[in-house]
């Protein structure tokens, strides 16, 4: 399926989006009142975000470690055989196991990057061994366990309003 082309976005757009991606709790008119627009003009705005697909959804991003002890990993993971039923398979497993936080297939020598959030030590093996140990198509799988959390985000770079790519060209 092609690729559709990027939204054409205003200065206004970029930096509604920008503000909502990084807290999308600010009320109506606190956006409005950083953007220039009233209340009911960002709703509109909001609304057609969401029904261009651009906003694909709302979560709130929870403290891990305000919940007790939390252990992060991420797991590399290479397949025995490659097929799109073999991928479809892990994906969807992937997809359904709470615990997996994020998970991307990549390019190089492996094939998948999974985050796992476990409640301990002994819970992040028993779900490893779940999840990947006895998976007989998995082939190879490391765990790196995270020490520190230093960043993290969803987070976009937005294209640049279409007004600024004109003026970008100008000598």
């Amino acid at each position: 399926m092609p690729e559709s082309p990027p939204p054409r976005l205003d200065e206004i757009d970029a930096l509604l989006l920008d503000l909502l991606q990084y807290d999308v709790g600010r009320t109506l008119h606190e956006l409005g009142e950083r953007v220039g627009l009233s209340p009911s003009a960002v709703q509109r705005r909001i609304a057609r975000y969401r029904k261009d697909g651009l906003i694909a959804g709302q979560v709130a991003v929870l403290d891990p470690h305000r919940f007790g002890p939390t252990v992060l990993a991420t797991v590399l993971v290479t397949l025995n055989q490659e097929s799109f039923e073999h991928h479809r398979v892990f994906a969807e497993r992937m997809r359904g196991e709470p615990q997996v936080q994020q998970c991307y297939r990549v390019a190089g020598p492996w094939d998948y990057v999974i985050v796992l959030a476990a409640r301990s030590m002994r819970d992040c093996g028993r779900l490893g061994d779940r999840l990947f140990k006895a998976d007989d198509n998995i082939r190879r799988y490391e765990t790196l366990v995270a020490f520190d959390t230093i960043k993290t985000g969803l987070a976009l770079p937005l294209p640049a309003p279409q007004s600024l790519r004109s003026q970008d060209r100008q000598p």
